[in-house]
Formats: structure tokens, C-alpha cells, sequence
């Protein structure tokens, strides 16, 4: 297949772009800027300099390129650390969820391109009630913080409009895989304690076995939405110090609530604290998505142990 990966620059193009290019498709992949766009070559796309925020060249990129896939990886998340104005944070991916979703939607219909997969989340995003691990069959959290009311309305809205239009939305855990993420650098700064009770559950993904499901899911008729989470989800009691320990740093601090939320925010507090993990069990029995990393403990070894997890290639 032609594919367009809109956002290939992105932190999971590294593993996309190649594994797509491997399984014998012809990429082609967009960045924002053109000094971005240019080492796609390297991954083995083609590139192309392009806004998704801009309906009209949006329309004639995917016109001229006549795909026969779009793959939607497109966000504005590179360094972002700033969860205390949440949606402020997040608005320009908002906006990329939103509005560059209905532009690519919008231009695939155009050009009768049936075949339509794009980035969703899974962490933090589940009903905080009820058992640990959620499926994708359970409620969306009914009452967001409200400084991500914006963001979580954005998620929702992608999700929809994807599968409404017969594609696949793929909620990806937090990802991880790459020496110089915002986590990483967090936790080496001890910048990220364990707060209250650490109960929060996350689910992580590492960027390989994310670009792999998404390979697959290329593959695979819609519509549907699949958590692309690793096997264990667990709270932040457990998988913050070992992160710590993989990346060399000191043992995270600890704080209580009231103290996180003075300079963290609410969000940052539920998510420390209340959040549900999600299950990969559908994604790994309908796609037949076999992890090479199965758990965050080994992962983070993987990923950390060594100075570099691969190129430095900005979010897009």
C-alpha cells in the first residue's frame, strides 16, 4: 500500500517508518517543518513539508500523493512538562486532534481513501472507579479534571470522528523508548515524586511494539478502537523507582497530596493517584500484536541502559 503518515517526524515515526517500509509499503510522510521532513529520507519515506491544520494544502497533498492509507500520528507534545495548565498545555495538539483529524477525514473522503488509523491515548482517560484495568468496552472518566476538560474533549472527539468515518483510533499507552523524553528527564532531575499513596495506574507502551500494532492495524478493516498498552499495568508506587534505577538516577521523593497539588495541579495529582490502567487484549487477539516488550520492567532496562535509544527525532 501507499501510506501517508501525517506527522512521521514524530517520536513514533522512528519505528513506523521502517517497520511500514519492511513490511513492503510505499510511505510517504509529512513534518512541519522542512529540516524535519528531510530525515525521513533516512527512515526510508518520502517527504513532504505540511500543516494538517491547513484544510486546503491538506486536501491537495493527499489528492496529489493518492494513498491508499492514512496513517494520522500528528501532535505537539515535544517537551511538554507544564500539567498544572493542562489544557493550555495540550491545546495545540487539541487542536490537531480536532481540527487536523476532520482535515485529514475531510481530504481521504475526497480521495476515496478507505483506510484511516490514527493516534489516540489510553492512560488517564478511563472512569476512576471500579476495577484496576479497563477495556475499551469501559466508560470514559464522566468527570475529567477541569483543567483537562479541553483535552479529554479533543481525545473523545478524535475517537469518534474515526471510527465514524469506518477507520481505526489506537489508544497508545505512555510511551516510552527514547533517552531524551520529558519522563526520563523528570525522573534523572528528581522532579517526579510519588505522591500519596502512589496508587495511580498506568499503562505504558514502548514506541517499537506501538509502531508495530500500528502496522498491523493498518491491515485490519474498521472501525475500531483498540488500547495498545504492554501486558502490565501497574501503579506508580512500583514502576517510578524503576525507572529511577534504569536511568541511573536517585530514588524518587515522595509528597503528599495537598503538596503536589500546589505546584503540579489537580491533574497531576489524579493522575499520580487515581488513574486506571488499560487491557491490550483485544488489540493482541483482533490484530494478532505480539509485544517484543511485554512489560515496562525489562523495557525500561532495554531502553535506558545505554546512553541512546535511537535517533532524536523532535515530536512533530
Amino acid at each position: 500500500m501507499r501510506v501517508l503518515v501525517a506527522g512521521a517526524s514524530g517520536a513514533i515515526g522512528r519505528w513506523l517508518v521502517p517497520q511500514l517500509v519492511e513490511r513492503g509499503h510505499e510511505v510517504i510522510g509529512t513534518s512541519r517543518s522542512q529540516d524535519r521532513a528531510e530525515r525521513l529520507h533516512a527512515l526510508g519515506a518520502e517527504p513532504i513539508v505540511l500543516d494538517i491544520l491547513d484544510t486546503r494544502s491538506v486536501r491537495q497533498v493527499v489528492a496529489d500523493c493518492t494513498p491508499d492509507a492514512i496513517v494520522h500520528q500528528a501532535t505537539a507534545l515535544a517537551g511538554l512538562t507544564d500539567f498544572k495548565h493542562f489544557d493550555r498545555s495540550f491545546s495545540q495538539t487539541n487542536r490537531l486532534r480536532t481540527e487536523g483529524t476532520d482535515s485529514l477525514l475531510v481530504a481521504a473522503r475526497a480521495a476515496g481513501v478507505r483506510r484511516f488509523v490514527a493516534q489516540s491515548f489510553a492512560s488517564h482517560r478511563y472512569a476512576r472507579q471500579g476495577g484496576p484495568v479497563k477495556s475499551e468496552d469501559d466508560p470514559l472518566d464522566p468527570t475529567p479534571v477541569s483543567t483537562t476538560r479541553e483535552t479529554n474533549a479533543a481525545m473523545r472527539h478524535l475517537d469518534r470522528a474515526v471510527t465514524d468515518a469506518g477507520g481505526i483510533a489506537l489508544r497508545y499507552g505512555t510511551f516510552y523508548g527514547l533517552s531524551d523524553d520529558a519522563l526520563v528527564d523528570a525522573v534523572r532531575k528528581r522532579r517526579f515524586p510519588v505522591v500519596g499513596d502512589g496508587g495511580g495506574i498506568w499503562s505504558f507502551v514502548h514506541l517499537e511494539d506501538a509502531a508495530a500494532a500500528t502496522v498491523l492495524a493498518l491491515e485490519r478493516d474498521g472501525p475500531g478502537i483498540y488500547n495498545i498498552v504492554d501486558d502490565e499495568p501497574a501503579p506508580i508506587r512500583e514502576w517510578l523507582p524503576a525507572l529511577a534505577e534504569a536511568v541511573g538516577a536517585k530514588r524518587p521523593r515522595r509528597a503528599p497530596r495537598w503538596l503536589a497539588r500546589l505546584f503540579a495541579g489537580e491533574a497531576a495529582v489524579v493522575m499520580a493517584t487515581e488513574s486506571r490502567g488499560a487491557s491490550n487484549a483485544k488489540a493482541k487477539r483482533e490484530l494478532g500484536w505480539t509485544l517484543l516488550h511485554p512489560s515496562w520492567r525489562q523495557g525500561f532496562i532495554d531502553a535506558y541502559a545505554s546512553s541512546s535509544a535511537g535517533p532524536k527525532i523532535s515530536a512533530d
